[in-house]
Parts: structure tokens; C-alpha cells; sequence
């Protein structure tokens, strides 16, 4: 087997990887909400939504093809590949995508282990584009497309991470106002078990989208590994096989449960009541799958905390516990170079290693390693489904940490 098929087989390995660590990950985008008012038992909506998030990544591939597209520039201003990319049948290439995926799950498995709900997607652009900048220079990134419109890891990445929670709040900060002034007077008794049916719905509408969004961005990493080995050509498509593999793997992840984020998310920033839970999340739904059609590859960590701070501020008298959100955006903000940091070390690794294969099968030694330790770390501090609702009491969000 030639060294260029085995580091597309490393690639692919470690891709599906990242999408099970952002399926654990990105569980409680969906359903923190709905398990924090107990609209849902823990388990039976991990089970939902990772059934949705497999559905959801069949829906669309504009995302997909933001990924493969809209970092590495893999093709010359003429359209044609570039050829120092596909040297040694594409293992220069394969080798930045295999860094930055490092660089990704290393941030991801850290802000788990922390109980963190920050960027999945931004772990991913940050570690691909840090591996390109060690690889191929800074002109290697596709900053802003061809320059006639906003393109690239501008337009389609860093716009969107700044807008979304915005966007999300506001939308979800009306939404519960609106809420509360309509049932004024009543009862909550009369109206929480409604509120809570209609979660249901709208966190079913919640991993639908992420599956959408989420689920394709690995899609597109694994497309482009494809390409850069020449099983694949096509700019404009994803292979059926890619789609499926990648739906399955964030489903299982998801099906996990990732109750370290869950409990941060649903308890550690705004007490939350089904009509906050409602708005929540429909606000997180609408915004993610509007996104997904644009071709945005929008955090859906984002849009979901900040809808989640959204009830807070909508709801009169509410409680935002503002030290955690302020954790939360310190992660949002290095999330993206922290990776992208990683992903340079890696690509620096392998090819002091010479490239190639060595290189490649060191830095995904590395990334088992990492991964075995921070499981064995999160053994001593175990949250999980009987206890995730529990009061919040830790100052820290990683003692609010849970086992996944």
C-alpha cells in the first residue's frame, strides 16, 4: 500500500474521530435545556438527539463544502490543483489535514474534560489553519476567498462566530419576554408542563440542526483528504459513503452524552424554565439551520449559549451567573489559536520526522496518548446522567465537570 493511502487512512481514522468528540461535545447544544427542566430524562433525550443528528447530516452539504473549500487553498487562481500540494500523491496535504485534526480533538477533549461549551467548529478551523500557516505559509489559508466578496475563513467563519450569539440572544431574549408577558398571571403550574411538550419539539429541532451543520464540516476535512489523494476530484460534492460514515459517527457521540458540558450549560448559567427552554431553543434551531443553508459554518456552541443567556436576560428577575458566561467567552476566544497553535506543533512534529508516514503515525500516537490521559482524569471527578441536574454549586466549571 503506498505511504500517500496510509496517511489517508490515518486521516479519515482521526477525522471520525473528532466528529464522535464533537457529537459527546456538542450534546448539550440540543438538550442542557430540555434535561435541566426536566422536559426529558437524560438519557432518553442523548438518545433523541443523537437519532436526529444522524437525519440532520443527510439534509444538506453546503457546509461540507465551505470546509473543503474555504481554508487550505488547494486550487491555483486558474482553478487547477496546486501542485506542491498533490507532491508524493497528495501527502503534503494529507499531512496538514491530519496536524490540524490533532490540533482539534486535543482542544476538544481539554474543554470536555474542563466543562467548557466552547467551539467544536472553531477547534476545527483553528487546528486546520494553524497547520496550513506551519505548512504552506500564511498565503496557504484562503483569508477571504477571491477577494470579490467575503469568502473564506473571513466571510464563512470568523463574521458568523461574532454575529450568531448576538443574533441568538436577542432573538431569544425577546422570545422570552414575550413569553412571560403573555402567560402573566397564570400559574406556572398551569403552564410548565406545556412549555415543557414544546421543548421536546424545539430541542428535536435543536439536533436536527446541528446535524446539519456540525456532522458536515468533517464531511468536508475528509473530502479533502480525498481530494489531495486523487480518490476524489469533485469540488461540489460529497461522496455518499463520507456523508454516512460521518453521520454515524456524530450520532454516537452524541449518544454518549457529554454530561460535563450539559451540566454547565443547562445549569451553571441562567436557572432555566421551560418557557426559557422553549425560546432557547427555537431561537438556536432557526439560526443554526438558516446557517446551514447559507454554507455558514457558524459554532452551534455559540448560538446555543447565547441564546441560553438570552432567556436570562428576557426573563424578569432572572439569575445569569456572569463569571461563568465570562469563562465561557475567555474559551470562545482562544479557541481558534489555541488550535490553530497545536495544529502548527503537529505539522512541526511530523516534519522534523521527516513527513511521510513516520511523521504521520507520531503525531497520531501523540493525540492517543492525550486521549487516554484525559479519560483517566475525568474518572475522579464523575458526573453523569443521575447526577447532571444536581444544584450548581462549584465555583469552577470544572467542578461541575462530568464523565461523558
Amino acid at each position: 500500500m503506498e505511504t500517500a493511502t496510509v496517511i489517508l487512512v490515518l486521516v479519515v481514522v482521526v477525522a471520525l474521530s473528532f466528529d464522535f468528540t464533537n457529537g459527546f461535545h456538542d450534546t448539550a447544544n440540543a438538550m442542557a435545556t430540555s434535561i435541566a427542566t426536566h422536559a426529558l430524562p437524560p438519557k432518553v433525550a442523548v438518545a433523541l438527539s443523537g437519532v436526529l443528528n444522524l437525519v440532520g447530516a443527510f439534509l444538506s452539504v453546503e457546509v461540507a463544502l465551505t470546509v473543503s473549500n474555504a481554508v487550505v487553498k488547494i486550487q491555483a487562481k486558474d482553478g487547477s490543483p496546486r501542485p506542491e500540494l498533490l507532491e508524493g500523491g497528495g501527502s503534503a496535504l494529507l499531512l496538514i489535514v491530519l496536524a490540524g485534526l490533532v490540533g482539534a480533538i486535543t482542544w476538544n477533549l481539554l474543554t470536555w474534560l474542563l466543562g467548557l461549551p466552547s467551539s467544536s467548529s472553531h477547534a476545527l478551523f483553528g487546528g486546520l489553519i494553524g497547520s496550513t500557516v506551519a505548512g504552506l505559509g500564511w498565503a496557504g489559508v484562503n483569508w477571504n476567498g477571491d477577494g470579490s466578496k467575503l469568502d473564506g475563513v473571513l466571510g464563512k467563519v470568523v463574521l458568523p462566530a461574532i454575529a450568531s450569539p448576538i443574533i441568538a440572544g436577542i432573538v431569544a431574549a425577546l422570545g422570552t419576554w414575550l413569553v412571560y408577558r403573555v402567560v402573566a398571571g397564570v400559574a406556572a403550574r398551569y403552564t410548565d408542563n406545556g412549555f415543557r411538550w414544546g421543548q421536546i419539539g424545539s430541542a428535536s429541532l435543536v439536533s436536527l440542526a446541528h446535524g446539519t451543520n456540525d456532522a458536515q464540516k468533517t464531511m468536508g476535512v475528509i473530502t479533502l483528504g480525498l481530494i489531495a489523494s486523487g480518490h476524489w476530484s469533485s469540488t461540489d460534492s460529497i461522496p455518499f459513503w463520507v456523508k454516512a460514515a460521518c453521520a454515524l459517527a456524530i450520532a454516537s457521540g452524541t449518544f454518549l452524552g457529554g454530561w460535563r458540558i450539559i451540566r454547565t450549560l443547562g445549569k451553571g448559567l441562567v436557572e432555566i424554565s421551560p418557557p426559557q427552554g422553549l425560546a432557547a431553543e427555537t431561537a438556536s434551531g432557526a439560526i443554526i439551520l438558516i446557517s446551514s443553508h447559507l454554507g455558514l459554518a457558524l459554532s452551534t456552541t455559540h448560538v446555543t449559549t447565547g441564546s441560553v443567556l438570552g432567556t436570562g436576560i428576557g426573563k424578569p428577575g432572572a439569575v445569569v451567573r456572569w463569571r461563568v458566561a465570562g469563562r465561557m467567552v475567555v474559551a470562545w476566544v482562544i479557541t481558534l489559536p489555541a488550535a490553530a497553535v497545536v495544529g502548527a506543533l503537529m505539522w512541526w512534529i511530523a516534519d522534523v520526522l521527516g513527513g511521510g508516514l513516520l511523521g504521520a503515525a507520531a503525531i497520531s500516537l501523540l493525540l492517543l496518548l492525550f486521549s487516554a490521559a484525559v479519560v483517566v482524569r475525568s474518572r475522579k471527578d464523575p458526573v453523569h446522567a443521575g447526577n447532571v441536574n444536581d444544584e450548581w454549586e462549584a465555583p469552577h466549571p470544572q467542578r461541575a465537570s462530568a464523565t461523558v
